[in-house]
């Protein structure tokens, strides 16, 4: 037996120079074993249900309903039309780091305010460049730290020089010059030694 969890209302697997019948075929439901699962549905999603939080169990239910085709889309350009009680827009990077992290120059400190909100971003060079914005406004001393990134296989060197490897910015992987002051928040990537935390803990 094995046991498979997942939601399909998300995205289709991302192949690189691909064809939407390319990422459709690559689904588990185009598997010829796919005949063979059993299908149970979740119905509650208990993370809501434990907070006891009403905007929360909105949201929730605006999310399902999203997946579920329900939302009304745009024939031209695909983009599905949110209702205005969906979220607040704005028009530009500053001014959403203002309604998310409002006067973070006198709240930086206080982790309960830091825990209670996070941006969210699907690329690299945005969440940089909001990081970058956010931590401007923080008072203290900037410190950097470098990466240290040498080929493993010696027979390497001549091809991968280390200028070469501190230039890549892999997702998963920090940048090579970490840019931090106290109050920033970061994520735990990686848990090597310390037994009680894991990975994706976010810590100031």
């Amino acid at each position: 037996m094995i046991l498979l969890a997942g939601d399909f209302r998300q995205t289709l697997p991302v192949i690189p120079r691909s064809t939407p019948a390319d990422e459709l075929n690559a689904c588990l439901k185009s598997s010829s074993l796919w005949k063979h699962v059993k299908v149970l549905h979740l119905s509650k999603n208990m993370r809501v249900e434990l907070q006891n939080d009403q905007s929360g169990n909105i949201f929730s239910k605006q999310l399902i309903d999203i997946g579920n085709g329900k939302f009304p889309i745009d024939m031209l350009t695909g983009c599905i039309n949110f209702p205005q009680s969906f979220c607040q827009l704005t028009r530009s990077k500053d001014e959403l780091i203002q309604k998310v992290f409002p006067d973070v120059s006198q709240n930086y400190r206080n982790h309960d305010w830091l825990s209670e909100r996070a941006i969210l971003a699907a690329k690299n060079i945005d969440v940089n460049e909001l990081n970058f914005k956010i931590q401007e406004q923080i008072t203290g001393e900037l410190r950097i730290y470098k990466s240290v990134d040498p080929a493993t296989n010696q027979d390497d060197v001549v091809n991968y020089p280390p200028e070469f490897l501190n230039s890549l910015d892999l997702p998963g992987l920090p940048p090579h010059n970490l840019q931090l002051k106290v109050g920033s928040v970061v994520i735990m990537l990686r848990n090597i030694n310390q037994p009680r935390l894991c990975n994706g803990t976010r810590k100031v």
